[in-house]
């Protein structure tokens, strides 16, 4: 099994748009015609996130919810300092016992986004 894609509920719909193709490097590509406007952001040819209006009401941490969004990505180093540069709020995760680190990062709404980095574990 493998996890097709992600829907994200946000209130700043074009915000968020540019926010993951910034960060993400994602692009806007085919949706369906459907009857209330959104996007399907792809990687490559696989459509990986579909943002959709919402009203931008908060969930508190107690809801049943999803939580965050894990990302595996690579270049820990060059993305950290890209985050720097760019001026994106993050916190950070390390875990020597998996060979991981990790970055969280929040989209314009307020959605939590786990960056995994797991093959080039560098000290920067």
């Amino acid at each position: 099994m493998q996890l097709d894609h992600v829907t994200l509920r946000t209130a700043d719909l074009e915000g968020t748009r540019q926010f993951l193709q910034d960060l993400l490097g994602l692009t806007v590509g085919f949706r369906p015609n459907f009857s209330f406007p959104g996007y399907w952001l792809y990687r490559g040819d696989e459509p990986l996130v579909h943002l959709i209006p919402g009203s931008g009401v908060t969930v508190g941490r107690d809801a049943e919810t999803i939580d965050h969004v894990g990302f595996r990505l690579k270049g820990y180093g060059a993305f950290r300092r890209k985050l720097n540069i760019t001026g994106i709020a993050y916190s950070t995760m390390d875990l020597p016992e998996l060979g991981e680190r990790r970055l969280f990062v929040r989209t314009p709404g307020g959605i939590l986004l786990e960056l995994v980095f797991r093959d080039d574990v560098e000290t920067n």
